[in-house]
């Protein structure tokens, strides 16, 4: 008899800011924690530099947006990385500013 390949019903309740942009998890950088969401290529709207190769990250180019836990962390605070950049952030020294 053939399998039915029907999708199961979950009646859990769709997390939009999942849906939509991810989720921020916390992880440490620079003796501090920072907020950390992956970002799609889809949903770069431009070109960024990437403080841990100070190379472009072009528009359209998933990444990570990386912003400190502590305080507000507004706009100014966010920095975009490339995704190995991030992942090798200990590994490596940065060459310009991590803020």
């Amino acid at each position: 008899m053939p399998r039915a390949n029907r999708r199961r019903r979950d009646d859990a309740p769709l997390n939009l800011d999942r849906a939509v942009g991810g989720t921020a998890r916390r992880e440490m950088y620079a003796g501090g924690e920072w907020f950390v969401r992956r970002v799609t290529g889809s949903g770069s709207t431009r070109a960024y530099l990437c403080p841990g190769c100070q190379q472009n990250i072009p528009t359209g180019t998933p990444h990570v947006v990386a912003w400190p836990a502590e305080g507000m962390g507004g706009l100014d605070d966010r920095r975009h990385w490339h995704t190995p950049c991030w992942e090798a952030r200990d590994r490596r020294h940065t060459r310009g500013a991590i803020r």
